[in-house]
């Protein structure tokens, strides 16, 4: 990289390998991408205007750049089709999750709806496909305290303290062994409607890390998690609007769209 002159300071000057130490130096370098497999999947647009985008995030598809996931993310795709280079988003869907995902169009307006998420002021409503057992009964409201390390995979659940993470489950149709569920969070921890199912023993459909943690390669894109964001509803911090939004995909037992 030295060689190459990829490595500038404030000023956009090249630093060789043999330059002198300066305090307070900082040096900037773009590091290499990983090489992607490309994700045959788009997020559609819902909704636009000059302070939001709401898109229908496809399974695979990760929310923002991280990790080994970089160019095949709603965030780069979106930015470049949209010309919106301060897009970001208001909250997260992790990659392995569809569904309703809300952003910002102007640095403006970002925390005025960030802080909607952070002051639990969206009522969020997701659907999933997972196990079923008539010995169940629902609805019923699970609550836990759930912990997520930086680093580690998956999420786990601490039994005997005071719980952090609350969610309503409903059962909207069965059959052949499996449950369509209405799931509603009142809180947003990680991975916390998958852990909340797989602690009842009704693992959601396709889950690679819950209850068992699953080797898939990051290019098989055959076996989509059985998780949506459904609904996102919220009165707008701007202009007072209630404002909801739907997901047009649709997951195992569910009835296809009219028209």
């Amino acid at each position: 990289m030295f060689a190459e002159g990829r490595y500038v300071d404030d000023a956009g000057q090249v630093i060789t390998a043999d330059a002198p130490y300066r305090p307070g130096l900082r040096i900037w370098f773009h590091r290499d991408l990983p090489d992607e497999p490309q994700a045959p999947f788009r997020a559609e647009v819902l909704y636009r205007d000059e302070r939001i985008v709401v898109v229908d995030k496809p399974h695979f598809l990760a929310t923002i750049p991280r990790g080994q996931h970089i160019q095949q993310t709603v965030v780069v795709q979106l930015r470049r089709e949209l010309q919106l280079p301060e897009l970001v988003p208001a909250h997260r869907l992790d990659r392995a999750t569809a569904g309703v995902l809300l952003l910002t169009a102007d640095r403006r307006y970002r925390g005025a709806y960030q802080n909607l998420f952070r002051d639990r002021l969206v009522h969020k409503q997701y659907r999933a496909v997972a196990g079923f057992t008539p010995k169940l009964r629902l609805p019923t409201t699970v609550t836990s305290h759930i912990v997520k390390e930086r680093g580690v995979l998956r999420a786990y659940e601490v039994p005997g303290v005071p719980p952090n993470a609350s969610t309503l489950i409903e059962l909207i149709t069965a059959a052949g062994g499996v449950g369509l569920y209405r799931l509603t969070p009142e809180t947003g921890k990680t991975h916390q409607l998958r852990l909340h199912l797989a602690g009842l023993g009704i693992g959601i459909v396709n889950d690679p890390f819950y209850p068992d943690l699953l080797d898939v390669p990051r290019d098989d894109f055959s076996r989509p998690l059985q998780l949506l964001a459904h609904t996102l509803r919220f009165t707008d911090p701007i202009d007072g609007r209630v404002r909801e939004f739907t997901s047009r995909q649709r997951l195992q037992l569910e009835p296809a769209r009219p028209g």
